[in-house]
């Protein structure tokens, strides 16, 4: 079972960990992105992020279906977040089951630095001195 969601509003990060327990699972691996309140030295009051979802969704799921592939796991599933964010909020989870915890490790990391690196999602920060950028987001790190 894999799943991949883009948002607009708040996901119940609750049911999406429900649909992973499995009864082969032995291991659960999650991580949970947030909104951070600096960025490269600047005080950031919020991140707005824009996805083309069509194509976010599918190369998400391209993601999730190359995890299964390599990786010793039984499910997986991820979310990340569009629209304005304030510090604090949730943008990005992933949830990984697996026979044994080494795998859903590795997994969580895949998914999470494969997002990064090749979804489209942009985003802008708006900082506490009212200057709004674009920053880049599509780095592994």
């Amino acid at each position: 079972m894999s799943r991949f969601l883009i948002a607009d509003t708040v996901v119940d990060i609750g049911a999406l960990r429900e649909t992973l327990l499995k009864p082969e699972a032995g291991g659960f691996c999650t991580f949970e992105g947030w909104v951070r309140q600096t960025n490269d030295g600047r005080l950031v009051s919020a991140i707005e992020y824009e996805a083309f979802a069509p194509l976010a969704i599918s190369e998400g799921r391209s993601i999730l279906d190359e995890v299964r592939e390599r990786f010793d796991i039984t499910a997986t599933c991820a979310m990340h977040r569009t629209g304005y964010l304030p510090v604090g909020d949730l943008a990005v989870w992933i949830g990984v089951a697996a026979p044994h915890r080494d795998a859903a490790f590795k997994a969580c990391r895949y998914v999470i630095d494969e997002i990064k690196r090749r979804v489209p999602i942009w985003k802008r920060e708006h900082y506490v001195d009212g200057q709004i950028e674009w920053v880049a987001c599509h780095h592994v790190g």
